[in-house]
């Protein structure tokens, strides 16, 4: 996927976290906030390719990551996310005054950019350093700027569509997931 489609699903993905008001600084942030920080995140994962924006401007850092673990590698996985979803909750020092909307539609256009590579054939190894590549191919190739376009612009217009005040309850949905998985080890795993 190019930069332009990764930049065009971020906002699309900000757009439908906004309105399925993920979490309550995604629903009521500032866009002048979260727009900046989604089209960052979405291109940082390619800071493992040189020739991409971050890797042209942060070349000392995407040369070493580049050889270590090649393009779609580490940072195109799970652990890079997490990695980075705990970096910027817990050493980000309170005194810089980020603010938490930034922050999350940061982390989200980082996890946009997974979900986008997914669509294409080579998938992304999610699992890293598991081989296992995970991928819905709805693009044909890695470069097929239509097809990014159309699907950016669907997953805005269903956005868009979504009517006000839909409540997706992530904490709650999370939770539940908790407890489920907590009771079935009770069950399967007696003490």
């Amino acid at each position: 996927m190019t930069a332009e489609g990764h930049l065009l699903f971020s906002v699309a993905s900000l757009i439908m976290a906004h309105k399925l008001q993920l979490t309550p600084e995604l629903a009521q942030g500032d866009w002048l906030h979260m727009v900046p920080g989604a089209l960052l995140g979405a291109l940082l994962p390619d800071i493992d390719h040189p020739s991409s924006i971050p890797g042209r401007l942060f070349r000392i850092f995407s040369l070493p990551i580049s050889k270590l673990c090649g393009h779609r590698g580490f940072t195109h996985s799970l652990i890079a996310w997490m990695i980075l979803l705990i970096s910027c909750y817990q050493w980000l020092p309170a005194s810089w005054g980020i603010p938490v909307d930034l922050v999350q539609a940061f982390l989200l256009g980082y996890l946009s950019h997974l979900i986008a590579d997914m669509l294409t054939p080579s998938g992304v190894p999610l699992l890293w350093p598991l081989p296992q590549r995970f991928c819905l191919p709805l693009l044909r190739s890695k470069t097929n700027k239509r097809g990014e376009r159309f699907v950016s612009v669907l997953l805005t217009v269903c956005a868009c569509l979504l009517p006000s005040g839909y409540q997706l309850d992530l904490y709650f949905q999370i939770e539940m997931a908790i407890k489920y998985i907590q009771n079935q080890l009770s069950i399967h795993l007696p003490t």
